[in-house]
């Protein structure tokens, strides 16, 4: 069944051009995959899927939820729709979590606002997702500040934050780029596990095809605002048809036969 539809997604900021007639589908508990540099306009998409985009921001095509159209809606009726239909793992999650608030307290947000969690319901959710997103001595930690935690430790609390409400799709903007290689393989299982889990559509965001492999069943290849090449993980890998792709591939080769003598140290 189709969770989400976008057609012909354009997004213009004054006379350029930086989303041009995207269109894809996106069935209920499908990993689909945005690959792209810098530029190409894979973190735009996943803005505007959730009404983030800046004011001045020019939309005009169709994003579709549940087949309800999202686009031209206010940020009251977008906002109830964020954090419970939809959620996001950013990636810096200090962008994400309020610096003076207690990482505990942010988590039981989503749970008060759209389960309905009494406190002491909340807060038993809270240590349960603290625990399965792997933060050791939760009851701990849930006490802490954002500054008091490591990175791994603040991705782990932003991925506990879009889950809590069980979202339909979770959508993840590069989450993993900041952090070292062990943690990385450590947060892309837990996402694995967690959408598995509750059945959850995986929008995964990122520039590098090596981690996406890790995570999606399909992949969408952007450049210049622009889908270049769609298909299966295993056709994108295997005979990739445009030279864009083509070149990322040659990439993520290159990276992991960098990375293959420090894995041997």
């Amino acid at each position: 069944m189709t969770l989400l539809e976008i057609d012909d997604l354009t997004v213009r900021f004054g006379d350029v051009t930086v989303l041009d007639g995207i269109r894809f589908a996106l069935d209920a508990g499908e990993r689909l995959g945005l690959i792209g540099a810098s530029g190409s306009g894979k973190s735009l998409t996943a803005l505007a899927i959730l009404g983030l985009l800046p004011e001045e921001a020019q939309v005009r095509g169709s994003i579709r939820l549940d087949g309800v159209e999202l686009l031209g809606r206010s940020d009251r009726e977008l906002s109830r729709i964020r954090g419970n239909r939809i959620a996001m793992v950013f990636q810096e999650p200090l962008s994400a979590l309020n610096p003076l608030m207690r990482v505990g307290k942010q988590i039981s947000g989503p749970l008060r606002l759209h389960r309905g969690l009494s406190r002491k319901q909340a807060l038993a959710e809270v240590i349960s997702l603290a625990e399965k997103v792997g933060l050791p001595d939760a009851e701990h930690l849930v006490r802490a500040y954002p500054h008091q935690l490591s990175g791994g430790q603040r991705q782990r609390v932003g991925i506990a934050m879009a889950v809590a409400s069980r979202p339909a799709l979770l959508l993840a903007d590069e989450p993993t780029t900041a952090l070292d290689v062990t943690v990385q393989a450590e947060i892309l299982s837990l996402l694995e596990d967690l959408v598995t889990e509750q059945g959850t559509a995986l929008l995964f965001v990122t520039h590098d095809l090596a981690v996406l492999a890790q995570v999606v069943r399909r992949v969408l290849v952007m450049g210049e605002g622009r889908v270049l090449e769609s298909g299966s993980l295993e056709d994108i890998l295997s005979a990739p048809t445009h030279p864009y792709t083509r070149n990322l591939l040659e990439l993520a080769r290159a990276a992991s036969f960098r990375r293959a003598p420090e894995a041997a140290r």
